[in-house]
C-alpha cells in the first residue's frame, strides 16, 4: 500500500485555487489529446469554492462530459439533488457548455437507474480525466458507507467500472436515502483523483482510514489499488 502525502494550504481560497486548477491542467490535456474530456465531482457544501473557480477556466467546455461520483436517488428539484449543485455552481458562465451525464434518472428502483447511468457514462467514454473527491467524517467517499451491503462489491477492484445502487442505511446507519455511486475501478483508471479535505477532523479522519483494511475502508481501498490519488488538506473549514 502506498503512502500519500498530504499537501496543505493556509485556507480556503488557497485550496480551491489549487484544486480547480489542477483539474483544469488535466482537463485541458485530455482536450488537446483527445479532442474531448470527462469529469466527475460530488455534490455537497466542500467542492463549491473550488466548482466556481472551475466554471470561469478557459477551456474547450463544448467538449467536456461532467458527471457525478454519486448521487442521492432524487430528481434535481430536490434540495438534496447533487446534481442541482453540479448545475448551479459548475455549469454556468464557460462551463454552461459542458454536456451533463446525470445518475439519477427517474426508473422504477435505485439498481434500474444505476444500470442507465452506468450506460450513460460508457458511452461518454466509461474513463474519467480528472476526479472531485469528498470525504465524510465516518470516513466514506462517493456513497461508498460503512456496513452498506453494496460496499464490497464498490470496492472490488476486478470488477468493470460501472455505477451501483447504495441501499439506504438500516437501525440509524447512513446513508439516510437511497444512493448511485461509481465504484473503485472508476478511480483505478482515472487519470487524475484529488481528494480535498478541509479541517482537522477530516485529515485525522483520513489518516486513521489510510491504515485500515482495503476490503472494507474506502481510502485504504484507493492507496492499496494505486489510484492515482493527490490529498489537498486546508484546516480552514
Amino acid at each position: 500500500m502506498r503512502e500519500v502525502e498530504i499537501e496543505s494550504f493556509a485556507g480556503v481560497d488557497a485550496w480551491a485555487e489549487a484544486i480547480a486548477a489542477r483539474l483544469a491542467e488535466t482537463l485541458g490535456g485530455a482536450l488537446r489529446d483527445a479532442g474531448r474530456a470527462v469529469f466527475a465531482g460530488p455534490g455537497g457544501s466542500t467542492p463549491a469554492p473550488v466548482y466556481r473557480r472551475l466554471a470561469a477556466t478557459d477551456l474547450d467546455w463544448a467538449n467536456v462530459a461532467v458527471t457525478l461520483v454519486d448521487e442521492r436517488y432524487v430528481p434535481e428539484t430536490s434540495p438534496d439533488s447533487n446534481a442541482r449543485l453540479i448545475r448551479d455552481v459548475l455549469l454556468q458562465g464557460p462551463a454552461a457548455a459542458a454536456r451533463f451525464v446525470p445518475l439519477y434518472t427517474p426508473e422504477v428502483t435505485v439498481d434500474r437507474a444505476a444500470a442507465v447511468a452506468a450506460h450513460a457514462l460508457a458511452d461518454v467514454g466509461g474513463r474519467f480525466d480528472a476526479v472531485l473527491l469528498g470525504m465524510g467524517e465516518d470516513g466514506h467517499i462517493c456513497s461508498m458507507f460503512p456496513e452498506s451491503p453494496t460496499l464490497k462489491t464498490l470496492l472490488t477492484p476486478t470488477l468493470k467500472p460501472t455505477v451501483l445502487g447504495v441501499p439506504h442505511g438500516r437501525d440509524g446507519l447512513a446513508p439516510p436515502q437511497e444512493r448511485l455511486s461509481i465504484n473503485l475501478p472508476y478511480l483505478m483508471s482515472a487519470g487524475r483523483v484529488i481528494l480535498g479535505l478541509k479541517g482537522a477532523t477530516k485529515r485525522a479522519v483520513f489518516e486513521d482510514q489510510a491504515k485500515g483494511d482495503p476490503k472494507v475502508q474506502p481510502i485504504a481501498a484507493l492507496l492499496a489499488n494505486d489510484v492515482p490519488l493527490e490529498v489537498l488538506w486546508t484546516e480552514e473549514g
